[in-house]
């Protein structure tokens, strides 16, 4: 929450690269009992001259697995700490006894444990050169069939790769480039067509806006109101230390720069909210109540307050989502969601593939207008990292829109995800289907079943369990 992130691969105000799927480390315990194992994997799967090996770490549970031909669900792991997606994952827990299924949920490179120089991993372009997301995929497809051939009764049972956000771009491109490892895929608030000019790259803050349009008078115009407010707060020394009490901050504002990371924290904390505008109660990003945006809406209803009210409001806004538990006491500004999500490593793969457009205009969203400019997004990405982002390779790699080819691919989205706007929301062939959630955010329909779940997840989680049974069903007939 992807990360998610998000977070975002746009070039903030401040030159800052926020990533789509950021998120903090849960104290949640695992929904059942795993075994963790390591596998050792090439670190350069395609070439020849770069021979080492790192540990990839995989969790593992098999309690509810039919030997013989029970299927394996395989989480494609994504920007974090595999046990934190473990944790948080409860759909494949869910299913598991119901399907008679193994669960493996296996870790990306460079994150959590599976690091392929160690504590140089992040040391310099050249360690980083190999965080790819094919490089991930072969270790996946390594993985898979290593746990077939040395699992007694597991050669038969056919494997579905389940993820969200970055893990369910990842889920989808495994069936797409690997259709002989894994007989179909669950991408769930996957954003595989956020790329190149395949869909504009307004649309994601303007869902972002609208969610908090829809959720209070007075909010998305509050908020809108409130860039001003800061800007005009922030020509001052007193006024950056009016902010800088206001809010929180543990560090105190001391210049212009500093009062565009405040805006852009600000910024990421309304897209977060957006994406964890769960039913219920949640502990996923930041511990907060059902539907938070209503909860932070109620501080933001009147657009027309003079700055100091108005901010005053915006900080009460935010201190839900960083304090709804009443133990910080002061607001960081440098942190938006986990500090256990690998932000080194998913801002170098969006300075180089993950290369997704975003940028806002403040007329159809609540955001200070900002244009997608590659060229100085290349720049900051040389300038953190010696290296160049490739803007169209991810749709030369995976396809963009021209995958229809492809089969056993469900595509889910919620209609209050961001993330749904370079996502894939209605079928493209029979067998690749798209599954759309009016009341979801992102990827609601992977977390555990819930009573407070809306209708909408519930037919969702329902139709994603009829399919893949077909699936499963089919590759038996097969052997």
């Amino acid at each position: 929450m992807l990360r998610l992130l998000l977070l975002l691969p746009l070039l903030g105000a401040a030159g800052t690269l926020p990533t789509p799927f950021r998120r903090r480390r849960s104290a949640s315990p695992p929904p059942g009992p795993y075994a963790t194992r390591y596998l050792s994997q090439q670190i350069d799967h395609f070439g020849f001259d770069e021979n080492h090996t790192f540990q990839q770490r995989y969790l593992i549970a098999d309690q509810y697995w039919k030997k013989g031909n029970g299927p394996i669900l395989f989480y494609t792991g994504n920007e974090g700490d595999i046990e934190w997606f473990c944790n948080n994952t409860g759909f494949m827990w869910d299913v598991a006894e119901e399907l008679n299924a193994m669960l493996v949920f296996a870790e990306h490179r460079y994150y959590g444990e599976s690091l392929p120089f160690g504590n140089e991993s992040f040391s310099d372009s050249k360690h980083l050169n190999y965080l790819t997301s094919e490089q991930a995929l072969a270790d996946f497809a390594v993985l898979v069939e290593y746990l077939k051939a040395t699992i007694a009764g597991a050669q038969r049972s056919p494997v579905i790769a389940i993820g969200g956000s970055y893990g369910g771009m990842l889920a989808a491109w495994f069936r797409m480039k690997y259709p002989h490892v894994v007989v179909g895929a669950l991408a769930a608030s996957a954003p595989i067509w956020q790329f190149g000019d395949l869909v504009p790259c307004g649309t994601f803050f303007s869902i972002v806006t609208n969610d908090f349009k829809k959720s209070g008078v007075g909010c998305s115009e509050s908020i809108r109101n409130s860039w001003n407010a800061i800007y005009r707060l922030s020509s001052t020394d007193a006024g950056l230390q009016w902010l800088s009490s206001t809010f929180h901050l543990c560090s105190p504002l001391k210049t212009l720069q500093d009062a565009a990371v405040l805006k852009n924290w600000l910024s990421e904390t309304w897209v977060n909210l957006a994406m964890v505008n769960y039913p219920y109660k949640a502990d996923f990003l930041q511990p907060l109540p059902a539907w938070p945006i209503q909860e932070v809406c109620k501080f933001l209803k009147d657009p027309s307050l003079s700055d100091k009210l108005l901010l005053q409001n915006v900080f009460q806004a935010v201190n839900l989502y960083y304090n709804y538990t009443g133990e910080a006491s002061c607001l960081d500004v440098s942190q938006t969601a986990t500090k256990s999500l690998g932000e080194i490593g998913w801002f170098y793969q969006a300075c180089t593939e993950m290369v997704m457009p975003l940028c806002t205009d403040g007329v159809h969203d609540m955001f200070e207008p900002q244009k997608w400019d590659f060229d100085a997004f290349s720049e900051e990405c040389y300038r953190m990292w010696g290296v160049r982002p490739r803007l169209s390779w991810i749709l030369s790699m995976y396809g963009g829109k021209n995958i229809s080819s492809h089969s056993n691919i469900i595509f889910s989205n919620g209609d209050l995800d961001p993330w749904s706007a370079g996502g894939v929301t209605q079928n493209i062939t029979n067998s690749l289907v798209a599954v759309v959630i009016p009341d979801g955010a992102h990827h609601l329909d992977l977390r555990s079943r819930n009573p407070l779940d809306p209708k909408s997840v519930q037919q969702a989680r329902a139709m994603e369990i009829s399919l893949m049974k077909e699936w499963i069903k089919k590759a038996r007939h097969s052997h």
